[in-house]
Parts: C-alpha cells; structure tokens; sequence
C-alpha cells in the first residue's frame, strides 16, 4: 500500500489512531506486563493470532504496537516488528532467518556491533560469513554468484559514510534467490527506502535518528508479514522486548523527525564544504559533497543525503585528543541522530569492540571523528568549529616550535 501523506506528515500521524483512549490526543504508555480475559475462547483467539490483541507484554503492548505501525507506514511495509535495541534487531534477523549451513554475503563497513555477529558469533553456528571490500560492487556481486542465504548491506555506512549501489547488489541478490536485509538507521525512512528498491527487511536502530532525543533504546524491522513473522517469533522467545516507555519517547521523537531532519542536513551539507576548506583537515567523508566517491549513486537511490559525516585530522589520534575536547557545541558521546550534535571516534563509539588493526582494515583511520549533526543554528556550529580548529593550529605551531 502506498503512503497517502508526506512523510513529514506520516511521522506525525501515522498509527496514532489504533490505541487512543476517551478523546487523548496523544499514545497512553501501557505499562500492564499480562492483559486478562473473562471468556477463556477469546483468550484462546488472542493467543492464536486469530483476532487483535495482547496477552503477555514479553510479546505484544498496545504502545509498541502502534510504534510498529507508524514505522510501518513510513517504509510502506506489510509487516513491523521492534526490539529492544538496534543490534537485538539486526541479530533477531540473522538468527531468525539462517541455519547451519547458510552462507551470508556482507561487507567489511558494517557497524561495529554488526562486524562482531559476522566474524565472531555466526561462524559458531557454522554459517558461512564472506566480507567484501564494500565498494567494489563487481567483488561483491561475484561472491553472492557462488550462492548465498542472505545479503546484508549498510548504506551510509558507519562510520565513513561510504555508499552501497542499492539497486545493482539487491539485483545480484535476487538472481540467486537470496534475502536482501539493509540497515537504513543513517538515512532514515525520510531519505531512503530500501523495499521500494527491492530490499526483502529494512531494520533501523530507533535509538537514533527515529527517537531523536537520545533517551530511548529501540530497534524495528520491516519488510513482508511472512519474513517479520519469523523475526518476531524469534524475539519474542529470546526476550528482547522493546520496553513501552521507550516506544512512547520514540514515538513522541517520532513526531519530528522530518523537520528535525531537514534542519541537520541542512547544516551538514553546510558543514562539510567549510571542513574541505580545513587546512588541518585529511579528509571528509559526506555523500552530499560532489567530491565523495558515492555521490552519484547517493544521488540516484537518496531522497537527501542525511546529517552524519566524519572527518580525520591531519596529527591522528594526537589531534583528536587536542581537538574534540575544545567543542562547546556538541557531545562528546557513543551516540548519533540527536537534537543535540554529537562528535565521537569509532575507538570509542561505532567500533570500539574491534582492534586498532580491524578498524585499519575496514579503512577506519584512528584520527577519525564521526559527527553527527544536531539542529542548532548552522553558522554557530561552523564557528565553533572555526575556533576548535583555531585552538589546534596554535597548539600545533606551539609544539613544532618547541
């Protein structure tokens, strides 16, 4: 079913409608664990699936139900499921949907936490992990050719904000009848839509750009009924329940996010011409600059190119040090998608389960600053860059000369 309103619209209203109570304008939080039943049929017909409703909040809650159904709406999806986190959500499909067996085709720029299930827990369970280089879209097609279960893809990716060739690795995908799963949480449902592209689950961390506010975990998954039906079966025995506080706090951030996103993006497209102009600055990573290597591809699959980049310094991790501190306008924290800008280092954030030598391989330099950009007024970030920068030329000079 297409969408029927903008998407600034749908983040508003979408789902709000299945569980208001005596005219409240806004989601009630159930916090009630079991939902009883006099007539024990009935209660029988719920726990069947036959008919709508809720038994045990381990399963379903009426708050996470519509959380579901709005995120739903917005990737124009059949079915949705949530979780407690984004990485309960990416492993809840892994795990769901592979065997012993299996083989999975990924590439070497996932998340963290993501890079850990392929290298480190998958292969315990005698599946078949292939990372590949993540733009060279011809090695990757030739892998997924020898056969595979799954291709799983991340596009920006975390944190180099490097760009995957949606449409050409989904179509290598279906010629050998394998899943495709893509992490969405940078681009957002505002800016990308993997299903329409041809995607079989799209999944996002909700704790970021969707809740916005950085006061709730969460995770979802979407896709077709039969697919989410086994990702959810699969939670719901393991446990990982998105909790009903945190659905209301990301549906209230939910609220915002198109006109959140419009204001960060706005500013990082700003932000990234003036770091290309840095003297101290090695490079930039922004698929919104004509110069970054993915931008026609972003240009073509993208409905706008988001509000992360990362940029390394020239002085490594020394610079850095120096560097980040001196930011009055930002977090200094292992987060992204907030109000509130946030700079962090993959050492201590996005990658910090991996070694300095795993992230060399994955192309990650160690004087890296992924930042994620919040909704403050564009020249007051720019000058408190300015002067970060200004701070570090001097110390700079000051050391060369002494």
């Amino acid at each position: 079913m297409a969408n029927q309103w903008d998407y600034g619209t749908e983040s508003v209203w979408a789902g709000e409608d299945r569980y208001l109570l005596q005219g409240a304008t806004q989601v009630p939080v159930v916090h009630s664990v079991s939902f009883g039943y006099s007539d024990i049929d009935d209660w029988y017909d719920v726990a069947l699936n036959k008919r709508e409703g809720h038994i045990y909040a381990r399963n379903t809650n009426p708050t996470v139900d519509v959380f579901e159904e709005k995120i739903r709406q917005l990737e124009d999806a059949e079915a949705a499921t949530s979780s407690s986190t984004g990485m309960s959500a990416i492993s809840n499909s892994l795990f769901a949907l592979l065997s012993s067996g299996d083989r999975v085709v990924s590439i070497k720029d996932t998340y963290g936490g993501t890079n850990k299930i392929f290298s480190e827990f998958l292969p315990k369970f005698n599946v078949d992990v292939e990372l590949c280089d993540t733009t060279d879209f011809e090695a990757i097609e030739r892998e997924v050719e020898k056969g595979c279960n799954i291709l799983y893809l991340e596009s920006p990716t975390n944190p180099t904000l490097k760009i995957v060739d949606l449409n050409r690795l989904i179509a290598a995908a279906k010629r050998v009848d394998a899943l495709v799963i893509v992490d969405n949480t940078f681009a957002t449902p505002i800016n990308q839509h993997p299903l329409a592209l041809g995607a079989d689950l799209v999944i996002h961390s909700a704790t970021k750009f969707l809740g916005g506010h950085a006061d709730a975990l969460g995770g979802i998954v979407c896709g077709p009924k039969e697919l989410v039906d086994k990702v959810y079966h699969f939670r719901e025995i393991n446990g990982s329940t998105l909790e009903p506080m945190s659905a209301y706090l990301l549906l209230r951030g939910m609220k915002t996010l198109d006109i959140r996103l419009k204001q960060q993006e706005w500013s990082a497209q700003k932000i990234a011409h003036y770091l290309e102009g840095q003297p101290l600055v090695e490079d930039v990573f922004y698929p919104g600059l004509p110069s970054h290597q993915g931008h026609d591809i972003a240009t073509q699959q993208m409905d706008g190119f988001g509000s992360m980049l990362s940029f390394s310094l020239k002085g490594g991790l020394d610079a850095v040090r120096e560097f980040l501190p001196t930011l009055n306008h930002a977090h200094l924290a292992a987060n992204l998608g907030a109000v509130e800008t946030i700079a962090s280092i993959p050492r201590t954030s996005s990658h910090v389960e991996s070694s300095a030598e795993e992230r060399e391989a994955m192309g990650i330099p160690e004087g890296l600053i992924r930042y994620s950009t919040g909704v403050e007024n564009t020249e007051d970030l720019i000058a408190d860059l300015d002067q970060a920068f200004e701070k570090l030329s001097k110390t700079q000079t000051e050391y060369t000369n002494s």
